[in-house]
């Protein structure tokens, strides 16, 4: 931590509980020096003075684990809503979500005030290992520790939070503004530890409130709610929760869905700025109508409006602060108040509270125009068409989850939005695209056996195309009864027996984002069972100068089975895993722990162990459910065609509970 962190904190464990003495530090110790690329710290006016005492509220009790029917509703999320993004656009999200961890962990460090200077102020940063880089960044913001209140603006400044009389800028907020202990000393949190974060928020607040206010207002929700937002997500479409909570108003799934957020393959509106805005007003105005009053109807949009509804009829009143004193209420739902009146009541009064502009970037409002598509479209085609970059189109579509827009048709088109000016001239490009340019495409159902190579083939698509567009990285992450979305060439392309130029600009775009496929023989088809089911995936290691395995059981596996694969024998198998005699069944997934016998070649392959005896025993294998003829082969390290001749086999169909007949190796 930075000698200016450790000195004041020394200095404050001396201080009685509840009473901080703010007194001059050493000099090189009260200031950051200000980083590369950031503004510097404005100087405090001539007569500034440095406050003796500034009484700090007790100190809040320890955040308490939620309970888990909660947390259940928190973390739910339907089949299919959570498919995955395309790899460029997770790399964004896993971007944003980290910075919002960043800040809560910090935050919880940083407002607890029984928190030392040792493993418990440091307790959540730490947590982050040493390779993430938001442990340094989050030093870095300790060492931004500022305590000055300094800038003058049409509000002086702020220089003794116990004493300032709110009522003077009451009339500038239509929500309820107080100034209580915890409100004081989130300000200080954003003056210090947080104000890296604050500024972001900051500057993104000028895209937003200008679309955002209107719709709450026109919902009949004051139009200062919006703050609620920057402090769930800090206004970013991108950013994701450890709650699967998605979005600048941070809906989880089931509530999305509950106000209307569609959620599937192709979108997720909880995302959309404006979308999840509408949501949101529905959500705070139910809350406020079942509730009584804005503080309440916050809080529950934190905690849930059930929990509220039974801590106020136990307590028997709708008082916040009284509700917030004692049990009842997260950590989190009790701070969640107070974190939004210090959020507003900077942000209309920056400099009074200590910000220069020059420590704000702001971004121009949102402003778009919106193209109807009667067609999945590629977004490069309709960057293209709308002559900008392909970065901006993104941005202004974040529901978006993968590079094309969702299937769509002249009854019910998709309303694109391209940058404000270019909409008739996208409009008109776009008209006069030939098919080639077009996107086209096929759902698959995946099925047993199934590999990407092989579905490739059977649509004339390319493996590259079909790992980007459904958001995977590995051709071995097939799942049985999973849907694909295969790009196609166009139907000319294919009269014509030539490739495709959409279809080829997919599969170089899948390149540069590092997508690699394998060779056919080197896949795993859909439903192989390739990795003990219950304790993850088997390995080998050397103890003691001797092979160790450790060995996940298969469909199909028996005691004498394995025994023959490993040069052992039952009765070893048995005693190494302590198996009684009367045991011959074993259960999939188990894990048995093996030394294999010298004559037993044992080697890793597509994360399970293949091992065979150097002898070529004649065996017999018992087709389990999901087995083909492939899977068999490579479990015993032969091949396909070696299997059918020893068995008389023609084709490649078989059925569960055939025998076959295997010689090891």
């Amino acid at each position: 931590m930075h000698i200016a962190a450790v000195a004041i904190l020394t200095h404050l464990a001396a201080v009685p509980p509840g009473k901080v003495a703010l007194e001059s530090f050493p000099a090189g110790t009260s200031a950051a020096v200000p980083r590369q690329g950031e503004p510097p710290m404005p100087p405090p006016p001539p007569g500034t003075r440095l406050l003796r005492e500034v009484p700090l509220p007790p100190a809040p009790p320890g955040m308490k684990e939620l309970p888990r029917d909660y947390r259940a509703e928190l973390q739910a999320d339907p089949a299919g809503s959570e498919a995955p993004d395309d790899p460029e656009l997770s790399e964004e999200i896993e971007a944003e979500s980290a910075e919002l961890e960043g800040l809560r962990a910090l935050e919880e460090a940083a407002l607890d005030p029984a928190a030392q200077q040792g493993a418990e102020l440091l307790l959540a940063i730490r947590r982050l290992g040493f390779g993430n880089p938001l442990r340094h960044r989050m030093h870095c913001a300790f060492d931004e520790l500022d305590l000055r209140q300094d800038v003058p603006l049409e509000l002086p400044p702020v220089t003794d939070l116990a004493s300032f009389d709110v009522s003077l800028v009451k009339d500038q907020y239509d929500i309820p503004i107080e100034m209580q202990p915890l409100v004081a000393q989130y300000i200080r949190f954003f003056q210090g530890p947080g104000r890296k974060w604050y500024r972001h928020w900051m500057s993104r607040s000028t895209r937003y409130l200008p679309v955002m206010q209107p719709i709450l207002e026109s919902k009949g929700l004051p139009r200062d709610t919006v703050y609620l937002a920057m402090i769930e997500s800090g206004f970013s479409s991108q950013a994701y929760s450890w709650a699967h909570a998605a979005g600048p108003w941070q809906f989880i799934s089931s509530t999305g869905k509950m106000f209307g957020l569609k959620q599937d393959f192709w979108v997720d509106e909880r995302r959309d700025p404006i979308k999840s805005t509408h949501a949101a007003a529905a959500y705070l105005t139910q809350l406020h109508a079942n509730l009584g009053t804005w503080y309440l109807a916050w809080a529950g949009y934190n905690a849930g409006g059930g929990r509220l509804r039974r801590l106020v009829k136990r307590k028997g009143t709708t008082d916040f602060w009284q509700l917030s004193d004692g049990k009842g209420l997260a950590r989190e739902t009790k701070h969640y108040v107070p974190k939004l009146i210090a959020a507003a009541l900077i942000a209309k009064y920056p400099r009074a509270f200590g910000f220069s502009d020059e420590e704000f970037d702001f971004q121009p409002p949102l402003e778009f125009d919106e193209v109807k598509l009667e067609h999945a479209t590629d977004l490069e085609v309709v960057a293209r068409a709308a002559g900008v970059d392909i970065d901006e189109v993104k941005e202004l579509n974040p529901e978006l989850k993968r590079w094309c827009t969702p299937p769509a048709s002249s009854r019910e088109p998709y309303a694109l939005r391209v940058p404000k000016g270019m909409g008739e001239k996208t409009a008109a490009e776009l008209s006069k695209l030939s098919a080639a340019e077009r996107l086209f495409f096929r759902v698959h159902t995946v099925k047993r056996g199934d590999t990407v190579s092989a579905i490739a083939a059977r649509y004339r698509s390319a493996p590259e195309a079909i790992l980007r567009m459904n958001g995977l990285r590995s051709a071995r992450a097939l799942r049985v009864n999973a849907q694909l979305v295969v790009p196609v060439p166009s139907a000319a392309a294919q009269r014509a027996g030539r490739t495709d130029p959409a279809l080829e600009r997919q599969v170089s775009r899948a390149r540069r984002a590092g997508i690699q496929v394998v060779r056919p023989e080197d896949e795993v088809p859909a439903g192989t069972q390739t990795k003990a089911v219950a304790q993850g995936p088997v390995k080998t290691e050397v103890v003691g100068g001797r092979t160790r395995v450790t060995y996940g059981v298969q469909a199909g596996d028996s005691l004498w089975l394995i025994a023959q694969r490993f040069d052992c024998s039952v009765e070893d198998l048995r005693r190494w895993n302590g198996l009684p005699r009367g045991r011959r069944s074993l259960r999939v997934g188990a894990v048995l722990t093996i030394w294999p016998g010298e004559k037993a070649s044992v080697e890793a392959r597509a994360g399970t162990v293949v091992a065979q005896s150097a002898e070529g025993k004649r065996m017999t294998h018992t087709i389990a459910a999901g087995e083909t003829l492939w899977s068999v082969a490579r479990r015993y390290g032969v091949s396909v065609e070696e299997l059918r001749r020893w068995n008389g086999l023609a084709g490649k169909e078989i059925r569960a509970g055939q025998a076959l007949v295997v010689f090891g190796r």
